[in-house]
């Protein structure tokens, strides 16, 4: 049985802009379980990048739940929610997020600094993480030495670097061309068979049906969710 990695209850979150509300989340529930791999998927106002900064714990829901590996994070404080964060959330942006004076070893060693990692396990941990994601020869490359594909690669791997409960990806492939996309998307599927609980954040059809599950948002709420039968990825493989 599929133990949870996310459970989300009857979340709300209202915005108050003078005397007018704004219900970006309007109770919404929904779960994910270890190992699923998920796209959110919605237009601009949908209520996708708030429900990501939740679950990111980068923000605290107005009222409800959101439950995170049996621990209910939704009113933890900002000290709270730093230690959360870095410890079970890996994030991997559309604009890489990297340190351009810092090769890529350093990059990557960024969460393990925050946790008091060690510098020899760091090095070494970070060092295996960066050879996973094909980026073995890289280490001491800058990113401006780098391409796009390769950036979010190192982005990915600084993501993974501290066994994250969840890789949280918000437009993993909107900086890249369609060659260099498919190939982070392949990195992505090899992720999710090593055992990878993935949560992708995107408002491209193709990309979000690289995922096994699609919860489609509208207006603050969830309009559907779709088990996707046959993944691109799976098909291409065969």
């Amino acid at each position: 049985m599929k133990k949870s990695a996310i459970k989300v209850q009857n979340l709300r979150k209202t915005y108050y802009m003078g005397s007018s509300e704004v219900h970006a989340l309007d109770g919404i529930s929904f779960e994910i379980f270890e190992n699923d791999y998920v796209s959110i998927m919605g237009p601009s106002g949908s209520g996708k990048s708030t429900l990501m900064n939740i679950i990111g714990c980068l923000d605290t829901p107005t009222s409800g739940h959101y439950i995170l590996k049996d621990r209910d994070v939704s009113q933890l404080e900002d000290e709270q929610l730093a230690e959360v964060r870095n410890k079970e959330i890996g994030f991997v942006f559309q604009k890489f997020n990297l340190l351009s004076r810092t090769n890529c070893l350093g990059n990557v060693q960024l969460p393990l600094i925050y946790s008091g990692v060690k510098s020899s396990d760091r090095i070494k941990r970070s060092t295996k993480m960066l050879k996973r994601v094909g980026l073995g020869n890289y280490l001491d490359h800058n990113p401006n030495e780098l391409s796009g594909g390769e950036r979010q690669r190192v982005a990915i791997a600084r993501a993974l670097v501290n066994n994250p409960s969840i890789l949280l990806a918000d437009e993993p492939t909107g900086n890249l061309d369609t060659e260099t996309g498919n190939e982070i998307m392949k990195l992505f599927e090899e992720l999710y068979h090593l055992g990878n609980t993935i949560l992708l954040v995107t408002h491209e059809e193709d990309i979000a049906n690289h995922a096994r599950k699609i919860i489609r948002m509208r207006d603050g709420n969830i309009e559907s969710q779709i088990d996707v039968a046959n993944p691109i990825l799976k098909n291409t493989k065969q």
